[in-house]
Order: C-alpha cells, then sequence, then structure tokens
C-alpha cells in the first residue's frame, strides 16, 4: 500500500455503522445514547453543514467540547469534511493553551460557549479563526451551531425536510490520502514546553490495526476510557464507548464510586485509565469486595504503574482469561510495547524493586526497536548512532507506521526527535532503558531527568522503587542538586500520611540511607528531602512526576 492510497479514518465508522447500525455507539452518564447508526448519520449532517459553511480540506479546527456524543460525533465530521482536528489538554492551564493556540493559528473553533466567549475577548489575536462552531449558545460573535449545521444539509440539497428525518444518501467522506494530516495533538509538556504531533489518517488506521489485533478486540465490545481520545478508536472497532462520570483533566480525582459503578451497570468489558485512576478504582474495590465479572481488559498507560495498583485491580477481574496490560508509547508513538499485570506480579516487580528499572514488555509485531548510545542534541542519520548490545542501558528509538513523523511548526524540535535512515526514519522516545535477553524492553526513566554525578549516571527508575519499598513512602523522586556532569543526587519523599515533622524525617532517614547502602545504584545517595503535601505530576495522567519542578525545590531548600 503506498503513501497516495487514498483513506479516511471516518470511513471506519461508516463501514461499523453498516455491520452493526443497531449496537449502541455511545453512551453517557445520564443515559443518552446513541446507535452507530445515528452517529454516523450525526457526523455526516454535520460533515455536510461544515461543508457548506466553507471548510475546505486542510483546515485546522480547534475541538474544545466535552466528552461525550458531540465531541465524538464532531471528530468524524471534521475527519469526514477532510479538516485537522487540534486538541489541545485543557488540564495544562490558560497560559499554557494559548501558547499552542497561538503556535497552530487555528483557521477556526468547534467550542463550547465559554471558549468561543475567550476567542472574541482575545481581540484580534485569532484572526485567522474564520469558521468557527459553536457548541451551545451563541452569544455575541458570528459563526455556526451545532444545532445549526444538523439543519444545513437540507439548504444544501434543495430539500426542507426536518434534519431529524431518515432520509437515504451516501456518507459524507471527503477522499484523503494515507499521509494527509488528520489531527493535531499536543503533548502534556510535562518535561518541556506542548508541542503539536502531527497525526496523519494512515497512522490512525495503523493505531486501530494494532491494538485490535494484538489485543483481539472484537465487536460489540463495551469500553470505558478515562481519556476521550481513546474512545474515537472504538467507533473503527465496533465497540460501545461508555462516557465516565468524570473530570478528564483531573483524573487524579475521580470518583472511585461512580467509575465502578459505571464499569458494573453497563457491563464493561474493557476500560482504560492512568495509574492515578486505577489507584483510586482499585482501593475502593478492595474496601468494598467489588469483582467485575463482565470485565475482560484493563490497560493503563501514561507511567509505570506500581504493583499494588496491579494486584488491586487484577484481583477485580473474575472473568476466565480477563487480564490487566501495561502498553507503552508516547503521543510520538502509541502503542510500542505491553506486558500483563501477571507478568509484572509473578516475574519483573522484585527485579524492580531491586533496581532493575520497569519492565514494558516486548514491542509490538509492527514496531522496530533500537537501544543506542546516549547523546545529546539531533542525529542527522542511523548511521551515526552506536547500537547496544542486550542489558545496557541507553536511548530508546522506535520504527513503524504508528509512528508520527513531524512536530507542527516545530523544525527544530523534529530535527531533534527523528533519526534519518534512508527513506524513512525513527522516533526518539525520550526515554532510556535497555533489551533484556528475551527482548524485553526495560524503561529506566526520561532522558532528560538523567541525574548525572561525577560517578556516573543515575536513572530515575533505577532508584526509585527501591526507597518506595519502605512502608512510610508513598512516592519518591530522584533529583540532581548542581550542574551536570558534577550533580548531586537526592531524593525528594512524599509521605503516605503524616507530616514531615523533624523527629519523623531524621527516623526516616536513617531508614532511607540503610536501604540505600544495600543496593549499588543507591549507595552514593545521602540527601533525602521531605515535600508536604503530594509531589507535582502531569495534567494529562496525574502521574508522572515533574521531577524538573521538584528539583528548583530542592535546591532552595
Amino acid at each position: 500500500m503506498t503513501n497516495s492510497t487514498f483513506l479516511n479514518i471516518a470511513a471506519t465508522l461508516h463501514e461499523t455503522a453498516t455491520q452493526r447500525p443497531n449496537q449502541a455507539a455511545v453512551i453517557e452518564p445520564g443515559g443518552r445514547s446513541v446507535s452507530f447508526r445515528e452517529l454516523d448519520d450525526l457526523s455526516d449532517r454535520l460533515a455536510h453543514g461544515m461543508i457548506g459553511m466553507g471548510i475546505e480540506p486542510g483546515r485546522r479546527l480547534v475541538l474544545m467540547v466535552r466528552p461525550g456524543i458531540e465531541f465524538i460525533a464532531l471528530t468524524f465530521a471534521l475527519f469526514k469534511a477532510g479538516a485537522v482536528v487540534v486538541l489541545i489538554d485543557p488540564g495544562m492551564g490558560p497560559r499554557r493553551v494559548f501558547r499552542c493556540l497561538d503556535h497552530v493559528e487555528p483557521d477556526g473553533f468547534v467550542a463550547l460557549s465559554i471558549v468561543h466567549a475567550l476567542r472574541v475577548l482575545s481581540g484580534r489575536r485569532f484572526s485567522s479563526a474564520r469558521w468557527n462552531v459553536t457548541v451551545g449558545r451563541k452569544w455575541f460573535w458570528a459563526g455556526a451551531t451545532y444545532a445549526g449545521l444538523l439543519g444545513n444539509e437540507a439548504a444544501l440539497s434543495g430539500r426542507r425536510e426536518h434534519p431529524g428525518t431518515d432520509v437515504p444518501r451516501s456518507p459524507v467522506i471527503v477522499q484523503t490520502k494515507r499521509i494527509d494530516p488528520a489531527a493535531i495533538i499536543f503533548t502534556s509538556g510535562s518535561t518541556g514546553p506542548a508541542k503539536g504531533v502531527v497525526y496523519e489518517h494512515g497512522m490512525f488506521a495503523a493505531q486501530v490495526a494494532a491494538l485490535r489485533d494484538f489485543y483481539q478486540i472484537e465487536p460489540g465490545g463495551i469500553d470505558l476510557p478515562g481519556l476521550p481520545l481513546f474512545a474515537l478508536f472504538n467507533g473503527a472497532m465496533g465497540v460501545t464507548t461508555v462516557i465516565p462520570d468524570m473530570n478528564p483533566a483531573r483524573p487524579a480525582q475521580v470518583d472511585p464510586r461512580k467509575f465502578a459503578g459505571a464499569i458494573g451497570r453497563e457491563r464493561v468489558t474493557q476500560g482504560f485509565g492512568s495509574p492515578a485512576i486505577w489507584n483510586r478504582v482499585g482501593r475502593y474495590c478492595e474496601s468494598h469486595n467489588i469483582t467485575f465479572p463482565a470485565l475482560r481488559r484493563v490497560f493503563s498507560a501514561g507511567a509505570p504503574v506500581p504493583v499494588d495498583v496491579l494486584a488491586r485491580m487484577k484481583a477485580t477481574l473474575v472473568a476466565e482469561g480477563a487480564e490487566m496490560y501495561t502498553p507503552y508509547g508516547a503521543t510520538e508513538a502509541l502503542p510500542v510495547t505491553s506486558i500483563t499485570a501477571t507478568e509484572v506480579i509473578s516475574r519483573t516487580a522484585d527485579q524492580t524493586r531491586r533496581g532493575a528499572g520497569t519492565c514494558v514488555g516486548r514491542p509490538f509485531p509492527s514496531i522496530r526497536m533500537k537501544i543506542i548510545a546516549i547523546v545529546d542534541g539531533p542525529i542527522g542519520s542511523l548511521a551515526e548512532t552506536r547500537e547496544l548490545p542486550a542489558n545496557e542501558i541507553g536511548e530508546i528509538i522506535v520504527q513503524g507506521e504508528v509512528v508520527t513523523r513531524e512536530y507542527f511548526r516545530r523544525p527544530e524540535a523534529t530535527a531533534a526527535a527523528k533519526i534519518a535512515d534512508g527513506q524513512t526514519f525513527w522516533h526518539r522516545m525520550g526515554d532510556v532503558g535497555y533489551l533484556d535477553d528475551a527482548g524485553s524492553l526495560w524503561f529506566c526513566g526520561r532522558k532528560s531527568q538523567t541525574v548525572e554525578t561525577p560517578g556516573g549516571r543515575m536513572f530515575t527508575d533505577r532508584v526509585e522503587p527501591i526507597f518506595n519499598t519502605h512502608p512510610r513512602v508513598a512516592r519518591c523522586a530522584l533529583v540532581g542538586l548542581g550542574a551536570r556532569p558534577a550533580q548531586v543526587p537526592a531524593i525528594v519523599v512524599e509521605l503516605e500520611s503524616g507530616t514531615p515533622s523533624a523527629a519523623l524525617t531524621a527516623h526516616l532517614t536513617t531508614e532511607l540511607r540503610q536501604i540505600a547502602l544495600a543496593h549499588e545504584n543507591t549507595r552514593c545517595i545521602e540527601r533525602f528531602l521531605y515535600f508536604r503535601g503530594s509531589l507535582p505530576v502531569d495534567v494529562r495522567h496525574n502521574t508522572k512526576i515533574n521531577r524538573e519542578q521538584l528539583a528548583e525545590w530542592a535546591a532552595a531548600q
């Protein structure tokens, strides 16, 4: 299949609607739902309206609506119209969101009323945004509305029937190529400025195929996605989406009663959540003796998943063959590897606690992976790299159809993240790790968060799990004090409970120092600092520790 092959990822929804017209496509917390036929029809009518208002293929439209039927219908409508959907995580805060918007220079907004109000009050900041759709009430600005678009089809075709009437017609899907952009999805910016990752239609199709085939996901399943973006895969796989009753920008604050209640009430067969979500849900289920007879697959990603979280969730899975998986990847490349909770608990967890890193499993069949010597700065070609043997820590690079090729309008960032290899390229994950003798990948931490001491490099995921074994430590972070390569390693501790009083911290420091002396990875660590409250984490998964922020805090102590 060549790059010039026509492919529009929205065609998968129409195929599902043809094969499973009456199956529920989306179920909202309040009980409102649509079938796949209704969702396909809804997105068709919206696409008709968008084309009618002048939205042409390639136009960049920012989508900012709450997770639900409208979000999914509008996303597929934009795909069908050939537009490029721009997705920015609102949890990163107004200032960073505006920075992303300034960079992308959107051609329009498909958004809630409050977003449009902020757009208009920003003066000429978004003067290029000419194609705007309001989801909700339109106040003092021009443009279309969601409800109005649903009625535009009749005007376009010369008919005047009610927009809800069943009228036979062919689907609305603009012809796009595999390499045409379908979306710009911004990274969370947890370890640097948020960057817009360009997703092509072919990449979305490759992701669907990889996830469906590897996990043997069959049509008719029911999914509860804790990350709204993951709901878009379901339309292509014939899987019902149950929208969780939660704020997706604050997954660590999920109400476990509501989340677990939805799993049981809707007989959910698979669910995705960050470790922060499953930590709360697992603890709730353990304390209330709750199991899920219908749940067959649980996915968790975004950061290494603590073993106790895996064990608690695994205990809720009572169906034969049910399993919890922790796939590894990034916004720029997903999925890359996968491992089961069973394998972690039975084989790799003890090694992690002793400082081996976190095993994230074997690569997906469609992924090529190498471990190369760690270097700073861009790498011009694969010939300039040195591939490392098994069990040697280096930088993780990957290649495959699910690997994105560029950041939007960031040539320097693209050059820093991609390595040319003839007519193709490799993506630098920004992580360090190693492949063991069996070909499994062991994650050792973010490359940018490596601590460089006179005695050598220290990697976060080969250090922190050692101290996390102490019962008074909820979690901790390795940071470097001073400048590379002469940093002094320090451990910042979040207590499981209580406040870090002088007496407690003195006693705990003595015990942690004894733990440090027992492991080669940690013998040089003598500084232990105690953080009041929870350690700062990323906005998307509420799990990745912001070690850069902690390093600044530690330097001031």
